[in-house]
């Protein structure tokens, strides 16, 4: 599998469990989702939200790299979010379209990637105006392990809620290599 093919395959796993997560979440009343749960982003709308904002802050600072990847063209007029836990939008109702885009967005931009792009470095600037000069392929295998951290937290939190997501292993989308 190369760099360009293994990025292929997260984002699909990322809009797999993303539709799974929001599909499930979507079973519960509002106040339940924005209930304090002891969470790091308190809750489950709220841990769900966190991943949307750090997905744009992302996908605004990929939509800068030299390579101007046309797929991210539509990233580049919304607002840069300007904290971690800025509501993006009041409910799950409207999150979820939301988070579709992105996820259509990762998707395109994992299309367009080519190898030599995931060897350069990347230049971006944090929420708190900090330069970083990273491999690119390491901070897109770091936003999809992101996503991956907060999703587990999530599943947590929707448990806890009686609910259950079902299987979550990315071992379920890879290609079976028998002959």
């Amino acid at each position: 599998m190369t760099k360009t093919q293994l990025i292929a395959q997260l984002a699909a796993y990322n809009r797999w469990m993303n539709d799974k997560l929001y599909a499930t979440a979507g079973q519960l009343d509002t106040e339940v989702l924005h209930k304090k749960l002891g969470a790091f982003f308190d809750s489950i709308f709220g841990t769900l939200n966190h991943l949307a904002v750090a997905d744009t802050l992302w996908l605004k600072r990929l939509a800068n790299h030299p390579a101007r990847f046309t797929g991210l063209e539509p990233v580049r007029a919304l607002p840069m979010p300007k904290a971690l836990d800025e509501v993006l939008h009041p409910s799950l109702e409207q999150l979820a379209p939301y988070r579709l885009m992105l996820d259509d967005l990762f998707t395109t931009l994992a299309a367009e990637l080519q190898e030599s792009h995931l060897d350069e470095v990347f230049e971006y600037t944090s929420t708190k105006g900090i330069q970083g000069s990273k491999n690119l392929f390491g901070v897109l295998i770091h936003i999809f392990n992101h996503q991956t951290h907060h999703r587990g937290q999530v599943t947590t939190l929707l448990s806890q809620q009686g609910l259950d997501v079902g299987a979550t292993d990315l071992l379920l989308l890879l290609p079976d290599q028998s002959a």
